[in-house]
């Protein structure tokens, strides 16, 4: 048993998506953080912050590097963030005469929201190869039973007769939509965090831009000023993570209804009843709506998140890392059990002259 259905055994099959869950392990945290160090110091001795034998003193250590888990938590425990320990030990490895050039100039927040942005970028990636493969999906129900007739419902009563294609535009226009959201999106979010102390690079006096801009062209992240207690773009991405949860619930709520006596969709296989053999329960739809009722309940807390005291705020930093990586693990479990549901429906409709 764990704490979160997300990581769980066996509901994790239902409701997780390990590929998207990965990012948020510690391991992937880990190797972001030192890509960040790796990467800083390699930037600082570029413009001659740091000597270039430091630098390469510091990528050495870091090609075999591997911390003391224990100490690690022990110092989050004592500390609130993992970086003190970290570069504690960093300092250690890399010893006396180039230790003091590891983790120059920055802070722990920039260390933990670049490795956050770094374990992103595939996030992002996952999602808009589980949408397009969802909207072709979607397309080809429309091409295969668009034209049969279907009773459009308003209010869930009978109104008036509609196509099959009809409903299907309901599910894959917004779809559609998401993809170019995330495509706008994409930018804005994966951006390097660099400020310092408080968001002054105060240690690196007229070279905190070069080294800023250096270290994001070698993490591949987007420049971008600090953006420490500027929490908008996550929000933005939290956002849109509860809008593609919802669609998918919109369309898991609508296969449902429609299975009920399964006049209007057949569905190929289905949830098993442990007192009622005959049934065929539709699990994918079901969970559908589940995980867009649980991101609509989240995003409300990263919306509280955005309310950073001063240059730093230690709550609504910490709330961050209880929701975000929940949110973006349910929106791809939503989008692969969507993809799941789509191919499991054999027909959809009255086919004409039947």
């Amino acid at each position: 048993m764990t704490v979160s259905p997300f990581d769980h055994p066996y509901l994790s099959v239902l409701l997780g998506d390990e590929e998207t869950a990965r990012q948020f392990s510690v391991e992937a945290e880990v190797a972001a953080m030192l890509a960040f160090e790796c990467a800083l110091a390699e930037a600082e001795a570029d413009e001659g912050v740091i000597a270039v034998d430091a630098a390469r003193a510091i990528a050495a250590v870091l090609t075999s590097f591997e911390p003391d888990m224990a100490a690690l938590a022990a110092g989050v425990a004592r500390d609130g963030v993992v970086v003190p320990e970290l570069v504690r030990q960093l300092r250690a490895a890399v010893g006396a005469l180039h230790g003091g050039a590891v983790h120059f100039g920055a802070t722990s927040q920039d260390v933990i929201d670049t490795a956050l942005v770094l374990r992103l970028r595939p996030v992002l990636d996952r999602l808009d190869v589980l949408l397009a493969q969802l909207v072709a999906a979607l397309a080809g129900l429309e091409d295969r039973f668009g034209a049969n007739p279907l009773m459009g419902r308003t209010r869930m009563q009978a109104a008036i007769e509609i196509t099959v294609a009809d409903r299907i535009c309901a599910w894959r226009g917004p779809l559609e939509r998401h993809r170019a959201r995330l495509a706008v999106l994409r930018p804005e979010l994966l951006v390097v965090q660099f400020g310092g102390a408080a968001g002054t690079l105060e240690k690196l006096d007229d070279k905190a831009a070069s080294v800023r801009s250096a270290l994001a062209e070698k993490l591949g992240l987007g420049d971008a000023p600090q953006w420490q207690s500027q929490r908008d773009r996550l929000a933005d991405f939290a956002s849109l993570l509860s809008l593609i949860t919802g669609s998918l619930g919109k369309f898991g709520q609508d296969v449902a209804l429609m299975a009920q006596d399964g006049s209007e969709i057949a569905l190929a296989g289905g949830g098993g009843s442990s007192a009622m053999p005959h049934k065929q329960n539709p699990v994918a739809a079901e969970v559908l709506v589940t995980l867009a009722r649980f991101n609509a309940t989240q995003l409300s807390g990263m919306h509280q998140a955005l309310v950073h005291e001063q240059e730093r705020s230690g709550s609504a930093w910490t709330l961050e890392w209880l929701l975000l990586p929940q949110m973006a693990v349910a929106a791809a479990a939503s989008l692969r059990q969507a993809n799941a549901l789509a191919a499991q429906i054999a027909s959809i409709g009255a086919r004409p002259g039947l």
